[in-house]
């Protein structure tokens, strides 16, 4: 295909950062790019009605839900092209309000996610987006608040998938990813 491997040769790898042993993959070269970026925002959202939209039972998709805070950077463009609303999820603290939360583990600890609760209506359908997926921990707590507010998640997109580590096992809802990376 030939945009992912566009998009897969503009992504760069940072080693030992941010800490030795772990690989970095940054995307920013592909916001910073606008061709690069139109081209994710679209494949995304072909992908989301193509595939996603027409095996949902209600045969759309009610609110984007982006992951602090590289979610951010994409979620609200989804939003927008599919007529839907964005809702953030952020790091405890950082949102005014009435929360819900959600606690997942990460490897030197556990963390936790927040989201207002009035953000989802019961029985909206719900995608949930985020840069990358790995161990799947912080997908699955937003997937938790989506539930908590009576949404119903019908996918998790991400732009990288960590494939070793099969962060998707742990989801709820089936997870799409542009970019599979094997290391």
């Amino acid at each position: 295909m030939a945009d992912v491997e566009y998009l897969q040769s503009i992504i760069r790898l940072h080693p030992d950062f941010p800490k030795k042993g772990i690989n970095f993959l940054d995307i920013l070269p592909i916001l910073r790019d606008p061709i690069a970026f139109e081209t994710l925002i679209t494949h995304l959202v072909h992908h989301i009605t193509s595939q996603t939209i027409p095996k949902s039972l209600r045969k759309k998709v009610d609110v984007v839900v982006g992951l602090d805070a590289r979610g951010f950077l994409i979620g609200p463009i989804i939003a927008l092209r599919l007529g839907a609303s964005f809702v953030p999820v952020r790091k405890r603290g950082k949102l005014p309000g009435d929360c819900v939360s959600a606690t997942y583990e990460k490897e030197y600890g556990a963390d936790s996610f927040e989201m207002q609760s009035d953000a989802i209506l019961p029985g909206q359908s719900v995608v949930i987006v985020d840069d990358l997926i790995a161990t799947g921990g912080s997908a699955k707590a937003a997937g938790e608040l989506v539930q908590k507010l009576g949404g119903v998640t019908i996918e998790y997109l991400f732009i990288i998938e960590i494939m070793f580590l099969k962060g998707y096992q742990c989801l709820d809802a089936p997870a799409y990813s542009v970019i599979q990376h094997l290391d």
